[in-house]
């Protein structure tokens, strides 16, 4: 059981009208933001925050933002994100050997150099202390420009966010999200931890 118990999906209809937009991104809309609408106002502006930072304005794809987000969920360990983001990078048309591969992005052939200057950014902004440096900026900038940085660094920040929120939470993970994360994580040890619905 959860730290806050998820409200009813009808509970505030204008989030549920909001939350439409992770029908397409997952396939379900989340408990995390089923528990935000106790407070409607936190669950309402998270959503509009999640869709301007997933937003497509230059290269970054959303199949990169996804994996970006998935690099900084495993670095600071939120199982719950994790399995979100393989999930969502997997729907965004994320190539199979990557999804297969995500653990090895920096050394693996499915990744291009531009891919892990960004995936190395995602790294160092999620650690703490946070470890953004001038190397890290000089291989962003070969690769790409100032609004795709702020794009990669506004996904970074957003699951940020959420990595605090579900893990303190303990949200209960959803059915779907455990699918992709025993396919593509499973292998390196991933599992549903305080998100199976019983941690507290």
């Amino acid at each position: 059981m959860a730290l806050v118990t998820p409200l009813d999906p009808n509970h505030d209809e204008e989030t549920k009208q909001l939350a439409e937009f992770f029908n397409e991104t997952l396939g379900f809309c989340p408990n995390s933001v089923l528990t935000m609408q106790h407070r409607p106002a936190i669950s309402k502006a998270f959503i509009n925050l999640n869709k301007a930072v997933m937003a497509n304005e230059g290269k970054v794809s959303s199949a990169l933002k996804r994996m970006i987000a998935w690099v900084s969920s495993n670095a600071t360990g939120c199982r719950y994100c994790q399995a979100h983001a393989i999930r969502a990078a997997e729907r965004y048309g994320a190539e199979q050997e990557q999804l297969d591969n995500i653990w090895e992005y920096r050394t693996h052939s499915a990744f291009s150099e531009a891919e892990r200057a960004a995936l190395d950014f995602s790294l160092a902004a999620s650690q703490v202390p946070n470890a953004v440096n001038a190397e890290i900026k000089n291989r962003l900038y070969r690769y790409w420009n100032e609004g795709e940085i702020v794009e990669m660094l506004g996904v970074i920040s957003l699951f940020g966010y959420l990595n605090r929120w579900n893990d303190s939470m303990g949200t209960a993970i959803e059915e779907g999200a455990v699918e992709s994360g025993e396919q593509y994580l499973g292998k390196y040890g991933w599992e549903k931890g305080k998100h199976d619905g019983s941690v507290y």
